[in-house]
This record gives structure tokens, sequence and C-alpha cells, in this order.
């Protein structure tokens, strides 16, 4: 029997994947024509724009690839609130002055804001994709894992390409189908964008003014608060109830004060009608935050605490503010994703509810830290430093021994 080699056998198995993939492929398109003919598109966007979209394998290895390590608030915000970026947002919000000032009288949403958004987006237009967006958009809409999704977005993207005259090449941006200067999703672009520069057209790559008006009504529609800022450092006094932190306990701001919470001058707070929760990205060892309405419209853009408090920090930072007060660590140890996944495992096992592991940090995982460091007599921080995995690490080894 004749034997080959490795390398062939290796090679045949590659092709014959590439055209099951390829004949998948082309059987999607065909339904995505089905779909796009029941969405009244116009026929050449079914005959002619559709069949012409290809596979793009690199677009799945980045939806598929997850960072190993989890950033640290440190390692995450010094790479997005740089002296750089803080000269060059000032340059632009002098230079687009009157129009930021005009959109704020309009959208009530403050120049500084749209311009750090602007900055950590794309670098204030510096890098904004240049993958093919409908080629990016069809691959994950033939892909099982997000396919609804991501062929609803595909839809809106053709449905954008006949409303503004654009080609599918003139159509680029992130491997995900975020484009332009802010990085909308087709879905945004759709429902949000505005003609910022009144030449009667809608262009997010090479309009800065469509783009920033774009951003302005969107932060609007999604509720921002006319005339109150995100939120700000603040100092905790000795005895905080660390417990109480964490976004979902909010509580009116003159509850804080009661409590002893500081402007970072060490002067009372402020008193204004307002719901506030304090905020710890770096544990009880770092900074502190009273975070307002506005921060949650800026996490309604991105769910991710670090870049909405990288948002706020660095609008501040643009309109002069000096830096943190207390800056966290830059030594700070990053957790690998295993690792959070168990401590997931753990809290859950231990009846302190932190979700589906998933290797994240999020809300429910920092609740269910709370609630362990308390039971522990611990510093409630939802932080998972040393000695909180430790004391996590042997309760967990004692309810096994015990059969807990």
């Amino acid at each position: 029997m004749l034997k080959l080699p490795a390398s062939l056998i290796a090679s045949i198995f590659i092709t014959q994947t590439a055209l099951a993939d390829d004949a998948g492929f082309t059987a999607c398109i065909s339904k995505l024509q089905a779909r796009a003919r029941a969405e009244n598109l116009p026929g050449w966007i079914v005959d002619q724009v559709l069949p012409g979209l290809t596979q793009q394998p690199r677009v799945i290895e980045l939806d598929r690839r997850q960072p190993e390590f989890a950033r640290t608030f440190a390692n995450y915000l010094n790479a997005r609130v740089t002296p750089a970026r803080i000269e060059q947002g000032r340059r632009l919000l002098d230079e687009y002055a009157p129009f930021l000032h005009e959109l704020t009288v309009r959208y009530g949403v403050p120049g500084r804001y749209l311009i750090a958004f602007w900055g950590l987006e794309t670098n204030f237009g510096g890098y904004i994709g240049r993958m093919r967006t409908l080629d990016s958009l069809a691959t994950l809409a033939c892909d099982q894992r997000r396919s609804e999704f991501f062929t609803g977005e595909l839809m809106t993207a053709l449905a954008l390409m006949q409303r503004e005259s654009l080609t599918p090449d003139q159509m680029r941006g992130s491997w995900a189908g975020a484009v332009g200067h802010t990085q909308f999703m087709p879905s945004a672009y759709s429902r949000y964008a505005v003609d910022g520069d009144g030449d009667g057209r809608i262009n997010l790559w090479n309009s800065e003014r469509d783009a920033l008006a774009s951003s302005a009504n969107l932060l609007a529609q999604l509720g921002w608060q006319r005339g109150e800022r995100w939120g700000r450092e603040v100092l905790l006094p000795a005895g905080f109830p660390y417990e109480q932190s964490g976004l979902t306990n909010r509580r009116p701001m003159n509850d804080w004060k009661r409590l002893g919470v500081r402007l970072i001058s060490k002067a009372s707070l402020p008193d204004v009608d307002i719901d506030a929760a304090v905020i710890l990205p770096a544990g009880h060892t770092g900074p502190s935050f009273l975070v307002y309405p506005n921060f949650d419209i800026i996490m309604r853009w991105n769910r991710s605490e670090f870049y909405a408090l990288s948002v706020g920090l660095l609008a501040d930072r643009i309109i002069g503010a000096v830096s943190l007060a207390h800056p966290p660590s830059a030594d700070e140890a990053a957790l690998d994703r295993h690792t959070i996944e168990q401590i997931q495992q753990r809290l859950n096992a231990l009846g302190f509810d932190a979700g589906k592991p998933d290797g994240i940090i999020g809300p429910a995982t920092r609740s269910a830290l709370r609630a362990f460091q308390k039971s522990q007599g611990m510093i409630a921080d939802g932080y998972p430093d040393s000695a909180t995995l430790r004391a996590l690490t042997a309760a967990a080894e004692t309810a096994s021994d015990t059969g807990v």
C-alpha cells in the first residue's frame, strides 16, 4: 500500500477544508441574497454586490482570539490617556471649538467628551481600519457564533451603501464591521449618524464633522444628562463600607456625603440631587471614583468600566485637569483568563453568584467577590488581590474536604 507523506496528507486536508468552507460560504451568500430580497434591497445589491463578497479567515481568527491576560486598570489607562493624546486632544478641541459649541447647544454633550471618544476609538482618525466592511460582516454572518446579529448588521450596511452612494471598497473599518472616525457599527450609523458638515450626505470615514455630530446625537439619544459630568476621583474615609461600592450600589449624593466621601481636594461633595456610585477599578489601594448617570451612558457605548473611566479622564485632562491624585500601581499583577474562570467557579461553588464563568471580571464577579470578602472579614472592595485569592483557595479547599 502506498503511504503518502505526512506533509501531503496535511495539504490535502487543508485543501478539502478550504473547499468545504468555500462551499458553505457560497451557500450562505445565497441565503443572504434571499434575506436581502425580503428586505427590499435593490436588485443590483442582491445580484452583484453580495455574490462579489469574499470570506475572510482572518476575521474569524480575530473573533475567536481572546487575550490571555486581563488588562490591569493601570495598564489600560496608561496606554490610552497619554501625554501625546492629551496634547492632540487639546489642539483639536481648539480647532473645532465653534463647531463643538454648536453641538453642545444642540445635543447637550460638551466637546471634550466628543474629542475623547474620537481619541480612544481611532486616535483621532489615525487608524480607522482597513478591512473591507462588507466582507467582514458577511464572514461573521456566515459564522454560527453570532450569525443573526451580523446578518442584521450586513443588511443595514448594504442599505447604507445605497443611501449614501458608497462603493464596497469605500466601506472599510475594523474586523467586526465598525467604521469611521468614531467606529460606528452599521446599525448605529443608520440610527444615529447625522450630517454634520452640511453637504447633504453622511460620511463617517471622510468627514470629521459628520463623525463628531453623529457621536453627539448618539450620546444624546442614549440619555446624556445635559450640564452634568461623568464623575470624579474622590477620597474615601477610614472605615468606609466598601461592600457598598460598585455600579449596582447607587445612592443619592447626600448619602455618600454623610458617609464621609470627599472631593480629592478634601472639600465636601457638592450639594446636588444626583445618584452616584463608588467604583474601585484597582481595589481599595488604588484610586476611588464617584460616578454619575453620564458614566452609564458612556458604558452604553462600550460596556467596559475601564473604557468609560478612560473617556472621562481623557476629557478632563483635555480641558486642563491634573493627573490622578492616587494613580493605580503599575506593579499590579495581571490575571490570566483561566485564573479568573477558576475564581468564578470557586465563588459559585461557595454560594456567591459570579455568573457564568467566562474569564472576565464584570459586575457580577465583583459583587460576588465583595460578598465573599465580607464573609471573611476582609475589606470588601470586590478586587481579586493576592490576599483574597489565598482566602478563596483556602475556603474552596475547606468546602471540598467537608463535602460542602
